[in-house]
């Protein structure tokens, strides 16, 4: 399982642009749409794909989707 490869689809999806590439450090202030409402659809949609919860202090910590996977790969073991 290639976390940041699935998690780069649902960001493609969520900002419907199939050409959009996520990197370990990349973050909101590099995609443009990413505001408060596209970040909630992107948690919903990561918790639903990964069957997963996020825990709200846990998000607010995050600095970079590098930061997330490594959060959903802890929280996949």
């Amino acid at each position: 399982m290639n976390i940041l490869e699935d998690v780069q689809q649902i960001f493609r999806d969520i900002f419907d642009d199939e050409k959009l590439v996520v990197v370990e450090k990349t973050n909101a202030d590099e995609i443009e749409d990413w505001d408060s409402l596209a970040h909630i659809r992107l948690i919903v949609a990561i918790e639903k794909h990964f069957l997963i919860k996020f825990a709200f202090g846990e998000l607010q910590a995050l600095k970079n989707v590098g930061e997330m996977v490594a959060l959903i790969e802890k929280k996949c073991k």
